[in-house]
């Protein structure tokens, strides 16, 4: 879409904008088109108690429903409620491997339909098309789907064998292109924006109310060269709207350490400059060890990939193996053997303080500076890793060391050919004051999915120290980094939303200071 032709000369006000076009704002962009659930005639849910409560009121739709009153009693992996709810009706008992039928059941009214905008930097599906494609996702295929279109299914129809029920980033990223088109929601989504500004417009004098103003630049093809090429220009847009709902994700900024030598050219702070490096021919069984620092995900990642090229590794991080924080204790090891795998490197084969690093790691450097490589020993069950469970790092060397220290304070000095540091990402909040640092549980801290998420009403989603009524956030900037609970934000949003709806004109979303006053 051109936002050329939504500009705020002509005086219009969106009712609602959405920053994002991954997950989140493609879910909230499918009930804002009028796509609503409502409790099936034949539906059933096994919690005897939410199903007894959705029965007092079948003929409402579950955005007219009491969201709190529903959620009352529900527990799950999620700690914001109406996730839980949407989740639980969505997949019902899906953490104990059960396959309950929904029952939800989809009914399109176009006369709910809200206009909105989704504006994205890239295709629909935000950073999944940035993803690495062949690794398997850490969900389950069905925790990955959106209302309406069975990703299971979808993929069938793609591949001609589905061997388990984990799909590929690449796959999924692909599935959610796809369920925009599918679902008929390119009329919404705005892509190759970027959002410099968002700010709160004062009323004007002619009783209009206040709003949201948002502000950025947009690619678009120019002129046609003489070669064929078209030159690529960015064009700035402004628009006005009544509601605006951040959910851009956390996977643009990655974290840092804050230590000596980070900048130095052999650290890196992505997955994607570790795969660049093999792929370059950087990185073989006589490298020297690489250096991966964190204990997450994709820091599992890094791991098996230079150990599948017979890379040494050093993997450092601050928790203790047995945290049960640390997500390789949450995740069942029938579905996930690779990071079981890496769980056990973890707990076996760990750094002592007694030995210098080298000497215990099987085939790793004889010494700190060393590059030879002793024969593995048959004692050790992942030759070339060594972990450091409760260490940090205190320093990168020009000279490739690294000081690695304890909780004690004891420090280990490694030599390596690669640091990856790989502990997260924040969002980038750049077009909000003071990167939205005032919106955050603790505020004045950095605004991250798990640490300092933005304070939301956990029944509305209303953010909570916003300049003015009718701003929104959702997914990660909340806390929620699995799809399959982000769904919920979406809820409670268009649910608020519906409360506020001005049924007479059947267009606009009432202005929060009327409905609030």
């Amino acid at each position: 879409m051109d936002l050329h032709d939504k500009e705020t000369t002509s005086g219009e006000i969106i009712p609602v904008v959405i920053v994002g076009n991954g997950p989140s704002g493609i879910c909230l962009s499918y009930l804002l088109s009028g796509y609503t659930p409502y409790l099936s005639p034949e539906g059933r849910h096994p919690n005897a108690l939410l199903q007894s409560k959705l029965a007092e009121r079948p003929h409402l739709s579950l955005l007219e429903q009491d969201l709190e009153y529903l959620c009352e009693g529900l527990e799950g992996r999620s700690s914001n409620p109406v996730a839980v709810l949407f989740d639980s009706l969505l997949l019902p008992d899906s953490d104990f491997g059960l396959d309950h039928t929904s029952p939800l059941e989809w009914r399109y009214e176009p006369q709910r339909a809200v206009p909105h905008l989704v504006l994205g930097k890239g295709p629909p599906g935000g950073a999944w098309h940035a993803m690495e494609g062949s690794m398997l996702t850490l969900s389950l295929a069905n925790w990955m789907e959106l209302p309406g279109l069975k990703l299971k299914d979808w993929m069938r129809d793609k591949r001609r064998n589905v061997r388990n029920d984990r799909a590929t980033p690449a796959e999924i990223a692909s599935y959610y292109q796809h369920y925009v088109s599918q679902m008929s929601l390119e009329q919404n989504f705005a892509c190759g924006t970027t959002v410099t500004s968002v700010s709160r417009e004062p009323g004007e004098q002619d009783g209009s109310p206040p709003c949201w103003r948002v502000s950025g630049l947009q690619r678009r093809e120019g002129e046609i060269l003489g070669d064929g090429c078209s030159v690529t220009e960015e064009v700035p847009f402004s628009l006005l709207a009544h509601n605006v709902v951040l959910a851009t994700g956390t996977h643009d900024v990655p974290a840092r350490l804050g230590v000596e030598g980070e900048s130095l050219p052999f650290v890196c702070h992505s997955f994607w400059e570790l795969e660049a490096a093999i792929s370059r021919g950087e990185l073989d069984r006589s490298s020297d060890p690489v250096l991966v620092v964190g204990a997450g995900l994709t820091a599992a990642d890094a791991v098996l990939a230079a150990h599948h090229l017979n890379t040494s590794v050093y993997h450092a991080f601050r928790r203790p193996v047995t945290d049960p924080g640390l997500i390789f204790n949450q995740l069942p090891k029938l579905l996930y053997p690779e990071y079981h795998k890496v769980h056990q490197m973890m707990t076996q084969q760990q750094h002592q303080s007694t030995l210098s690093p080298p000497e215990q790691a099987q085939n790793l450097h004889s010494t700190p500076s060393s590059s030879s490589h002793p024969p593995p020993s048959s004692s050790s069950s992942y030759p070339g890793y060594l972990s450091f469970p409760c260490h940090r790092v205190a320093a990168f060397h020009p000279d490739r060391k690294c000081i690695l220290e304890s909780d004690s304070g004891e420090q280990a000095v490694v030599q390596v050919s690669k640091a990856l540091v790989l502990i997260g990402a924040h969002p980038n909040l750049s077009f909000l004051h003071n990167n939205g640092r005032p919106l955050g549980v603790s505020p004045g801290e950095p605004i991250s999915c798990r640490r300092n998420p933005i304070d939301v009403d956990p029944f509305t989603n209303r953010v909570l120290a916003a300049d003015g009524p009718g701003m929104y956030a959702m997914g990660p900037l909340v806390g929620e980094n699995f799809v399959r609970f982000l769904k919920g934000g979406a809820l409670a949003i268009v649910g608020d939303l519906s409360k506020r709806r001005s049924w007479g004109s059947g267009e606009e979303v009432v202005p929060a200071e009327v409905l609030d006053s």
